[in-house]
C-alpha cells in the first residue's frame, strides 16, 4: 500500500498563518463565500497561486506563503488541493465551472 512521506515543515509559525487562511476558507459556513470571490474573478479553483495573489485567503497568508521555502510551499499547495477536492459535493455542483478544466 502507498504511504505518502512525511516532510517536515520548515517554519513552523509561518506555515500555520497560511495553513489557518485555508481552515478559514475552506470552513463549511465560509466555502461558498470563498468560491464566489474566486468565481467572480474568473479564475479557476485549483489556481492556488492566483487565488493567493488576488487576496482571497487574506493578506497575512499572501505574506505568510512569500516567506515559506520550497518544500513548505510544495506543501500548503497540495494542503490547498486536497481541500478543494474535499468540498461537499452539492457546493462543487453549484460551482461546476470553477471546477471544470478546459
Amino acid at each position: 500500500m502507498f504511504e505518502q512521506a512525511t516532510i517536515p515543515v520548515q517554519d513552523e509559525a509561518t506555515f500555520s498563518v497560511v495553513r489557518q487562511a485555508l481552515d478559514e476558507a475552506f470552513a463549511p459556513t465560509r466555502v461558498e463565500r470563498f468560491l464566489r470571490d474566486v468565481a467572480g474573478a474568473k479564475l479557476r479553483v485549483r489556481q492556488f497561486e492566483a487565488v493567493l495573489a488576488r487576496g482571497f485567503l487574506g493578506s497575512a497568508a499572501q505574506a505568510a506563503y512569500g516567506k515559506l521555502g520550497d518544500s513548505d510551499r510544495g506543501q500548503i499547495r497540495e494542503q490547498y488541493l486536497r481541500r478543494v477536492e474535499q468540498v461537499a459535493p452539492e457546493v462543487r455542483q453549484r460551482f461546476y465551472r470553477l471546477y471544470a478544466s478546459y
